[in-house]
């Protein structure tokens, strides 16, 4: 396998591209996405045996079990990090080893219908607190220590958007690859 194929598997969206403007049907948008990943996940993903979900989407990639934990546990950090952006002044946010996280033994054999669950829930907090976001609220920010970047709420919106999308694209071109149904 080349880069080129490699690449194309690790992004099958592209990387995240921020807007040149957060407009709020933009913002709306994202929300929309974010609201409707936990249907979607399910939708992709319930049917499917314990040999498919243990199946990585590419060489050296996660399996499908361990992207849907990836996701619950990437966004229960977002809505932390939100939490704090609202109610600390540009508060550093605690960063996390997605890697050890996903070697986990809950990551790496629980069913995946409470982690499901956990997401509908989760999902449905994040798009009832972003939707509630002033338009000063957007620009309030965080900063991420492992580059010292400094992220506005309208980004992050943006970025989760993004992540359930891209991770959502792992599963459906994996299934598409292996013709599963």
């Amino acid at each position: 396998m080349n880069e080129l194929d490699l690449e194309k598997l690790k992004y099958p969206i592209g990387k995240f591209t921020a807007p040149d403007q957060y407009s709020a049907e933009y913002l709306s948008e994202k929300i929309t996405e974010i609201e409707t990943l936990p249907e979607k996940l399910a939708k992709e993903t319930i049917h499917l045996t314990d040999e498919q979900l243990d199946t990585p989407y590419r060489p050296g990639g996660w399996t499908v079990r361990q992207v849907i934990h990836h996701c619950a546990e990437s966004h229960m950090n977002c809505y932390v990090r939100l939490k704090w952006a609202l109610t600390e002044n540009n508060p550093v946010i605690k960063p996390y080893d997605e890697v050890l996280w996903a070697e986990l033994s809950d990551n790496l054999t629980m069913p995946i219908q409470p982690t499901l669950d956990l997401l509908k829930g989760l999902h449905f907090r994040l798009g009832y607190i972003m939707r509630s976001l002033s338009a000063s609220d957007l620009e309030k920010t965080f900063i991420h220590p492992s580059d010292n970047s400094e992220i506005k709420l309208k980004r992050m919106i943006g970025m989760y958007a993004w992540h359930g999308n891209h991770h959502l694209a792992h599963i459906t071109s994996l299934k598409n690859h292996k013709n599963w149904k």
